[in-house]
């Protein structure tokens, strides 16, 4: 294990234990990407009282829902499923149609909101911490992912405890301690979301270029991570 491997290990433990002895009830909001697999190793190796819960969208690869098989077998746990309302659903499917997200981006964002948005705020809501697996390195736009903030969106302490690691880091640690990850990664895709959203990333390539690869620009967010304002989190400040 190199040193940098073994401080960032030790600091998020500490992080996570912290929260899970002061702000109780907390829990971790898994897309099941690499990153939040990290969490959820250092989560569940460490008997820690945070619930781990997942956002079946629906619409995720196959691949991805495997690792809640995955963890069930490592550890032992069954990560908590919401679903969206399938009422919400239904009504925007007949309205619309199943992928009218292509045709514009209002509609992919109203997608989003009932797919991904509606269910994370029913996920959270008693909890006092919600943590992430934000990275600064996630995008190249402006803004910060700071370890920790209050959300006002939410109204709880929001933990982003690898905000500071590198891509390099997410991984050395997921070799070092053999934690089960979705296999996409092994087939160039570097963030994965929804199946028709998601698409591998070429050499050179932003890491989150894949993710709505047919819109333009940059600020192609589901709204997760969005504060009252609008602005986002998830971007790192440009030089």
């Amino acid at each position: 294990m190199s040193a940098r491997l073994e401080s960032n290990v030790n600091e998020l433990k500490r992080v996570l234990e912290e929260v899970a002895d002061r702000y109780a009830p907390a829990a971790l909001s898994s897309s099941l990407s690499a990153e939040d697999m990290v969490i959820t190793d250092a989560i569940l190796t460490s008997n820690l009282n945070i619930e781990i819960f997942t956002i079946d969208t629906g619409r995720l690869h196959g691949d991805t829902l495997q690792l809640l098989d995955a963890i069930r077998r490592r550890y032992r746990y069954h990560v908590r499923v919401f679903t969206p309302d399938a009422g919400a659903v239904a009504q925007y499917v007949a309205g619309h149609g199943r992928d009218a997200f292509f045709s514009s981006t209002e509609l992919r964002r109203e997608c989003c909101h009932i797919r991904k948005v509606e269910p994370l705020k029913r996920a959270l809501h008693g909890k006092k911490a919600w943590i992430t697996g934000l990275r600064q390195e996630n995008s190249a736009g402006r803004g910060t992912v700071p370890r920790r903030e209050f959300d006002d969106s939410y109204l709880l302490l929001k933990v982003n405890p690898l905000a500071g690691w590198s891509e390099d880091d997410v991984w050395e640690y997921l070799r070092a301690y053999s934690v089960p990850y979705n296999e996409l990664y092994d087939q160039g895709y570097r963030s994965i979301g929804c199946a028709p959203c998601t698409r591998p990333v070429a050499i050179g390539e932003n890491i989150r270029a894949g993710r709505w690869w047919w819109e333009q620009g940059e600020g192609k967010e589901c709204g997760l991570h969005a504060r009252l304002d609008g602005t986002l989190v998830r971007a790192k400040e440009a030089a």
